[in-house]
């Protein structure tokens, strides 16, 4: 008996991949049309309910996409809806909706102006509270990074302070006063960038007063000591770099800056760095007055 060709089964195992190929790719075939039914069938669905002039039922239908989540579809749905129900006694919560599904889809400009007007023209609304508290958080999530415009950072702080005073029991105390603490620090990392960028470009004076600013507006700033050696340095260079008449009182600027400094951080790491601009401004105020003294005689 003659044994089978090896090119027989080699058409036998290509057979088999072409049949396996064929099979999959009717199965993706079916799968695919099937999605794109159920897509179709989805959207019909969707259309029907925006093309609906049933208020309650529209309404139902925006509630439920809202509770699965579709805040996409909801919006538009509730937008329309906002002017029919306005004046009955369940227009607050569906404006809170309308609010609260912008919020997730990160349309925060949006949703805080809502969240505003809720709680400005709903004082007595039990969605008043949460309203007046989503308003800061909208302006929290618009606040940009430190190099950035800090506008929402300063409207964020405002807003959540609005709230702390007007819901002083709020158990979301602790909360709001640490985002208004995480605000704070970033107006002042935008503060001290902006005295250290003085610093380095050379106008010494702005930097001085930019440094000393920083202390008084954020007096438990954690940089108080690198702050207060800043001011010692920018001082001391302001008055190597003034005309003969000015700098005096600007090299008097540097005694008082450095003795600030040794007398809250004796300790400071930044102290024998800082004396050395005390001692050659000390060096410059005794010239100072020898020149004067020399030219009075």
């Amino acid at each position: 008996m003659q044994p089978k060709s090896p090119n027989l089964f080699l058409r036998s195992e290509e057979n088999t991949l072409i049949l396996q190929t064929v099979v999959n790719k009717s199965i993706y075939a079916l799968l695919l049309s099937v999605f794109i039914l159920l897509g179709s069938s989805c959207a019909d669905s969707y259309q029907k309910v925006v093309k609906s002039t049933d208020f309650n039922y529209k309404l139902s239908k925006a509630n439920e996409y809202y509770e699965k989540g579709a805040y996409s579809k909801a919006i538009p749905i509730y937008e329309e809806l906002i002017p029919v129900f306005k004046g009955t006694k369940n227009i607050d919560e569906l404006y809170f909706k309308y609010a609260m599904s912008h919020y997730n889809e990160a349309n925060f400009l949006i949703a805080g102006f809502h969240f505003k007007n809720i709680s400005d023209n709903y004082g007595l609304s039990p969605f008043a509270e949460e309203c007046l508290y989503m308003t800061a958080q909208c302006d929290y999530q618009m606040s940009a990074e430190v190099p950035l415009d800090q506008t929402y950072t300063d409207k964020a702080i405002q807003s959540f302070q609005l709230y702390i005073n007007s819901y002083p029991n709020t158990t979301r105390l602790d909360d709001c006063n640490l985002k208004i603490g995480q605000m704070r620090r970033k107006l002042e990392l935008k503060a001290l960038s902006a005295a250290e960028l003085y610093l380095r470009t050379r106008h010494y004076k702005a930097a001085a007063v930019s440094f000393s600013n920083i202390l008084v507006d954020f007096p438990d700033t954690k940089d108080a000591e690198k702050i207060s050696y800043s001011i010692v340095k920018s001082y001391f260079l302001y008055a190597e770099n003034s005309i003969n008449e000015k700098q005096k009182e600007r090299y008097e600027a540097v005694l008082e800056s450095y003795n600030n400094l040794a007398r809250r951080y004796a300790n400071s790491v930044y102290l024998n760095d800082a004396k050395k601009y005390y001692d050659q401004a000390t060096i410059k105020l005794e010239e100072i007055r020898k020149a004067l003294e020399s030219a009075k005689s």
